[in-house]
């Protein structure tokens, strides 16, 4: 700073921090930089709208933070997040409903892991958890069945898209801007700033936050920072309950989940709008949007991570059984008549489905907890599947406190 009759110039000088990804995440980043660091923040998204991809495309659930290891980064911020979602749908009036879920036991062998998972629950100070029996569970779910069930009543869903209209909204009124169409092409670092080339335009800031999704490779690549870890698309495909169904489920109805995956398995999820969704499974995609099956847009840089063949090497088994019921109709409505045995295959009918960002580290573990790391000036989100839209606002300020602060 330049020194004003011998003394220091202690005027305030603003932080330009650019966010990459418009997304839930990136937009709570945004917001929060903007409001607590007072930063200049320009937010640059690829697509024509904000939370296009995981965002857009997820169940609409607010977790309550049964399922993660406790003191994981995950736990913390899903409990932390889901206070603050509240909070903020009520401050903003967006749709906010506490409808409940069960995590039902469809056998006796199921039951030692259920008690385990409501253990967990209760380390985590998930609230009002409850264990039920076979009876128990039906007072909450009448048409569905099991051998016993955890209950946890303040599981909510929201509108996540609404959320993140709403939060880019916010960033433009604290005096950021959210560039729309605006795909980042290159990045540098030189003479103490971020250079990053995002369309047409060469933007300079003093800091960088990655929170690119599906696309966090390719910025990371032209980062400088590749990482030991690398984004393996998994595609979620759903049904929906047709008509009178969509009367038989009141909340949400979840298998046990498998301890070995990050994913929830087949469920049933009422959602904001009324509709009741079945799915998702996952499958192996061959694009990082790879929506559909014939998209295999990616597969070499994909296949190309040793990480990913090592996994499908360790999981094929498991991995066919997600295809087939990629494949088949049938395998969805048994997976969703296991719990509630009224349904039949007539009620289900295809619905749109989403690519799940999961990050595989290169002995081929899939890599559960959330992962933020810093390179130079440039903070990576390198891993932020479920329950990152829950935990959004939290993760937000986890981050916000580890981009590091401008010294002039």
């Amino acid at each position: 700073m330049a020194a004003t009759g011998g003394k220091s110039d202690n005027r305030r000088v603003t932080e330009k921090i650019g966010v990459v990804g418009a997304g839930i995440v990136g937009l709570a980043v945004a917001r929060e930089l903007a409001g607590t660091r007072g930063a200049e923040v320009t937010v640059l998204e690829k697509e024509d709208r904000v939370g296009a991809h995981q965002t857009g495309h997820n169940s609409g659930v607010v977790h309550a933070g049964i399922y993660y290891p406790p003191g994981s980064l995950k736990a913390r911020l899903c409990r932390e997040g889901v206070a603050l979602l509240k909070e903020y749908c009520s401050g903003h009036g967006l749709p906010y409903e506490e409808v409940g879920k069960l995590v039902v036991a469809s056998t006796r062998a199921e039951r030692p892991l259920l008690a385990a998972l409501a253990q967990r629950a209760r380390a985590n100070g998930v609230p009002d958890v409850a264990e039920l029996d076979g009876l128990g569970l039906r007072e909450i779910e009448p048409h569905a069945v099991g051998v016993g069930a955890i209950h946890s009543p303040r599981t909510a869903i929201c509108d996540f898209p609404a959320v993140a209209r709403r939060l880019a909204q916010d960033v433009a009124e604290l005096g950021g801007s959210v560039r729309l169409s605006a795909p980042v092409r290159a990045i540098r670092e030189r003479a103490g700033k971020v250079e990053v080339v995002a369309g047409r335009q060469r933007l300079a800031f003093d800091r960088l936050v990655v929170c690119a999704g599906l696309g966090t490779d390719a910025v990371a690549e032209m980062a400088g920072a590749p990482g030991e870890v690398r984004i393996v698309p998994f595609r979620g495909e759903y049904y929906a309950l047709k008509g009178a169904a969509a009367g038989l489920v009141r909340g949400l109805i979840y298998p046990v989940p498998d301890p070995r995956y990050p994913f929830l398995g087949v469920h049933l999820t009422r959602r904001i709008d009324g509709g009741v969704l079945v799915g998702p499974n996952a499958v192996l995609a061959l694009a990082y949007e790879g929506y559909k099956w014939r998209n295999l847009g990616n597969f070499r840089q994909i296949l190309g991570w040793p990480g990913t063949l090592r996994m499908a090497r360790a999981h094929w088994r498991t991995g066919i059984k997600e295809i087939y019921g990629s494949l088949v109709k049938g395998a969805f409505f048994e997976a969703a008549r296991r719990y509630v045995p009224e349904l039949t295959a007539d009620d289900l009918e295809r619905a749109p489905g989403g690519v799940r960002a999961q990050a595989v580290a290169r002995n081929g573990r899939l890599v559960d907890d959330f992962v933020v790391d810093v390179h130079g000036k440039v903070v990576l989100v390198r891993n932020a599947p479920s329950p990152a839209a829950t935990s959004s606002l939290a993760i937000a300020r986890h981050i916000a406190g580890i981009v590091p602060a401008l010294v002039r």
